[in-house]
């Protein structure tokens, strides 16, 4: 928005900056806010973002937990069968060595 009639003459006006509502003003160079809702409000968190937050950190530790047992469950697995594959070939290693 420009005051004059003349462009010679065109100079900016200064209008005032609102950001959600709140009004902005310039203080030495760095914007700082000024509003009724930051003044009022402080920055405790409420008993909904409590119960979200807990929550969310519980519903985290259990699925690392049931990641951390899926993988445990088939590392045992994987040994298991490591572990029997092996006894069959000493089982046929021996029959072989055995009938000769």
């Amino acid at each position: 928005m420009f005051i004059g009639s003349n462009q010679s003459e065109r100079r900016p006006v200064r209008v005032p900056a609102s950001v959600g509502g709140v009004m902005l003003r310039r203080t030495q160079g760095a914007l700082s806010r000024v509003g009724s809702r930051i003044l009022q409000r402080d920055n405790m968190p409420t008993a909904k973002q409590l119960a979200d937050i807990g929550y969310k950190t519980f519903s985290t530790s259990m699925m690392l937990l049931t990641v951390y047992g899926g993988y445990l469950c088939s590392a045992r697995a994987y040994r298991y069968f490591q572990r029997r594959s092996a006894q069959r070939q000493a089982a046929e290693q021996q029959k072989t060595s055995g009938v000769l």
